[in-house]
C-alpha cells in the first residue's frame, strides 16, 4: 500500500537534496545548507514512523475489539 504522503516527501527530499548542492557548491554556505538538508530529508522518516504507529494502533483496537 503506497502513501501519496509518502511519494511526496520523498519528492520534497530530492528537492531539497538539489538546492543542498546547488547552495553548498555556488555559494560556499555550509551552516544553513545542511541544516536544511536535515530537516528537509528527515520528513519522509517521520511520516514513515507515523504510519507505523497509526498501523500498531489499529492493530491493537481491533485485537481488543475481538476480545470483547
Amino acid at each position: 500500500m503506497e502513501s501519496p504522503l509518502l511519494d511526496k516527501s520523498y519528492k520534497f527530499a530530492l528537492n531539497i537534496i538539489h538546492v543542498y548542492q546547488k547552495v553548498s557548491s555556488e555559494k560556499k554556505e555550509f551552516v544553513l545548507s545542511k541544516q536544511l538538508l536535515r530537516s528537509g530529508t528527515s520528513v519522509g522518516a517521520n511520516i514513515e514512523d507515523c504510519e507505523e504507529l497509526i498501523r500498531l494502533l489499529v492493530s491493537i483496537l481491533k485485537s481488543s475489539k475481538n476480545n470483547l
